[in-house]
């Protein structure tokens, strides 16, 4: 059967096993126990929100601006003393997070694509800031990483941060998804790049001692896991763990557990498919020594955002339940585990269709989840209970 046959008969399989799967029809989905609100809009796609006191948010919109956003939905001026942004394709300003400390040193982290100084090409860049008391501009910009090698391409930056955390207390480290270029995929399997990588950092830039390639000869200190495709989303569990999703190819998105020092398998083993068909390398889907995911979407429904729900704001059905939007198909999934944080996938509910692609997804303070429609006019919605 032709390649571009087969992928058409896998996707019939799927489309057939899938009525099982995500067990609502739209309408049901709707009235399942959401009614989304909006907050803002006027966005020129946003990225990323992050939670600030008195109600405000911090946005991030992909062409280079980040904004304050008050408790009333009012968009603040661009933030003054943001870096050089190389804003193009994939490209641009992305994820942002608060400090977990923020009440009292105000300090944000957020990830963009970073041109080079000379001699053109780009990378993922971490940056630390503070925001300034007026919330006008950010001050004491300060770049804690930067991908390597740099490399001309707008496609695959990756780009979420998490704070880490153990024994469920901040332990001073940030954890940072890198994209692998696109055209570079085949750097994932090696240690001497950052393309295809989870890198672990502390909080100003220095390396933690206890990374798994620590003292390897010739394997970047800074990676905690390697062989990931472009991950746009990652968040802690409520049990500490670390999670994220990567964008497949043409079909084989994933959810990973990325592990110190372990490989996911990009671009040897896959679910996906090349672009209009055809195998990936050998066509396999495992191998000796490479991590499986624990969940992959066929066909690829483009993951954006994650984020766990721990609040029993919709009803105890929800608690615990793993949220993630989609770019490609506009809703958000509400993903059931089959043990709380580290079972399979036993369950999907497909929510807000129709509403837009889903950039972001975040549970707020107040218990409750917020997301972020990627558009030339992106909204931020509160989603209330039913």
């Amino acid at each position: 059967m032709p390649s571009a046959l087969m992928y058409q008969a896998r996707v019939a399989i799927f489309l057939i096993a899938i009525a099982g799967i995500f067990s609502t029809s739209p309408a049901q989905a709707q009235a399942q126990g959401v009614r989304p609100e909006t907050v803002a809009a006027g966005l020129e796609h946003p990225w990323a929100v992050a939670f600030l006191p008195l109600g405000r948010f911090l946005v991030t919109e992909r062409p280079g601006r980040m904004r304050v956003i008050e408790s009333d939905g009012r968009l603040g001026s661009p933030l003054r003393g943001l870096p050089a942004i190389d804003a193009g394709g994939q490209g641009g300003l992305l994820d942002v997070v608060a400090d977990t400390g923020f009440a009292g040193n105000r300090r944000i982290y957020f990830c963009y694509s970073e041109p080079a100084a000379s001699g053109g090409g780009n990378s993922t860049a971490l940056a630390r800031a503070t925001l300034a008391a007026d919330n006008s501009r950010l001050e004491d910009v300060q770049v804690i990483f930067s991908q390597k090698p740099k490399f001309s391409s707008s496609a695959h930056f990756g780009c979420r941060v998490v704070e880490g955390q153990k024994e469920g207390q901040p332990d001073g480290t940030l954890f940072l998804t890198l994209g692998d270029r696109y055209s570079r995929m085949q750097d994932a399997q090696k240690l001497d790049n950052h393309h295809g990588k989870v890198i672990r950092i502390n909080k100003d830039g220095s390396v933690p001692q206890d990374n798994p390639f620590v003292g390897r000869a010739g394997a970047l200190s800074e990676i905690w896991s390697y062989g990931h495709r472009n991950m746009q989303g990652a968040t802690l569990a409520p049990d500490g763990s670390y999670w994220t999703h990567e964008h497949g190819p043409q079909g084989g998105d994933e959810i990973n557990l990325p592990q110190a020092g372990r490989n996911y398998g990009w671009p040897v083993i896959t679910y996906g498919e090349n672009y209009g068909g055809g195998k990936i390398g050998e066509g396999i889907t495992a191998k000796t020594g490479m991590e499986q995911p624990l969940h992959y979407w066929v066909p690829s429904i483009a993951p954006s955002g994650m984020a766990f729900l721990t609040s029993d704001k919709y009803g105890k059905a929800w608690q615990g339940n793993l949220f993630v939007g989609s770019l490609k198909f506009g809703y958000l999934d509400r993903i059931e585990l089959a043990e709380p944080f580290r079972g399979k996938v036993v369950r999907e509910h497909r929510l807000l269709e129709g509403g837009g692609r889903i950039r972001d997804v975040r549970q707020g303070p107040d218990g409750l989840l917020y997301v972020l429609t990627d558009s030339p006019q992106g909204r931020l919605l509160r989603l209330q209970p039913q």
